[in-house]
């Protein structure tokens, strides 16, 4: 697989440097965005403070109740990442980091009935709850974190500038895969085609849930992770949400995962083996991202 550029790499580097972040917690001084990408001995190195570099919504707002505060986030990545033969579940990891420094984490922490054992995952964007999302498929960990669980809207519009209607890289996969925004070329191995936003295969299952008291029952509607199945070949991506295929930033071509409008938004499973300083649980002082627990006193944990 073709590496980016030394110059596409110093690119990466200054993007967080754009602007200061706004992250809507009515602080008169609101903290700037750090974030620092480096490549040596064989892997990609991204540390920051996971502040937005673009404007986020109001936090803490009436369906969130965490203000996002800075992080100690320390990532790598292989640079020269392998497919396995077998998908590996998002489970117990994050799924990647933005060029900004922001985590991607396509999961909630929300069951129905506040039940994981009755096996009913709610979404963050079409579930039954509002999880006080903003603008940029956003909202706070009660750690502070600042996370996305879609299309992060604003970090496009930054990196694509004039141009939005193209193959943007917008972040990496804990697996070192590339990350795009939505769109993308309509024949995969050829930069020449035309561009139009790429499609997931999964599809609404049909019919109705089982009923209560062991399931939510109604139709399948998307509220619910269980509502959606993989059928391949349904749309442009596979059922990592993803494609091999040129982009501009790998003309020779990669594995590439995409972010869209469509489930699963931020993808669920790895392509390749996720590098252990993505996964959420981790000691004191670790790398990587630590769900907070609230303080006594605190409002308690919204979801995630």
């Amino acid at each position: 697989m073709r590496r980016t550029s030394s110059i596409a790499v110093a690119a990466l580097l200054i993007v967080s440097s754009w602007c200061s972040a706004h992250p809507g917690d009515a602080s008169d001084e609101p903290v700037k965005p750090l974030v620092r990408i480096e490549v040596r001995d064989g892997y990609r190195y991204i540390n920051s403070n996971g502040i937005p570099n673009h404007r986020a919504g109001q936090f803490p707002n009436r369906n969130n109740p965490n203000s996002i505060s800075p992080q100690n986030y320390q990532f790598r990545v292989p640079l020269d990442p392998q497919t396995s033969n077998a998908s590996h579940e998002v489970r117990g990891a994050l799924f990647g980091v933005a060029l900004n420094g922001i985590v991607f984490d396509p999961g909630t922490a929300e069951w129905w009935k506040d039940d994981p054992s009755l096996g009913w995952h709610m979404e963050a964007i079409g579930g039954p709850r509002n999880l006080g999302l903003d603008q940029n498929n956003a909202h706070v960990q009660p750690s502070g974190a600042y996370h996305y669980h879609g299309i992060p809207t604003g970090l496009i519009e930054l990196l694509a500038g004039s141009h939005p209607n193209q193959p943007v890289l917008i972040g990496w996969a804990a697996d070192g895969f590339p990350i795009y925004g939505p769109v993308g070329y309509s024949d995969a191995k050829d930069a020449k085609s035309a561009l139009k936003p790429l499609r997931s295969s999964y599809r609404l299952k049909t019919g109705d849930r089982p009923s209560q008291p062991d399931a939510p029952g109604g139709k399948y509607d998307g509220a619910y992770t269980q509502d959606w199945e993989y059928v391949a070949g349904a749309g442009d991506l596979d059922e990592c949400n993803g494609r091999f295929g040129v982009t501009p930033e790998f003309p020779s071509g990669t594995y590439c995962y995409v972010v869209n409008a469509d489930y699963p938004y931020v993808p669920r499973l790895f392509k390749g083996m996720p590098d252990q300083s993505f996964m959420r649980h981790r000691p004191p002082g670790g790398p990587g991202f630590r769900p907070g627990r609230g303080r006594p006193g605190s409002p308690p944990p919204r979801p995630q």
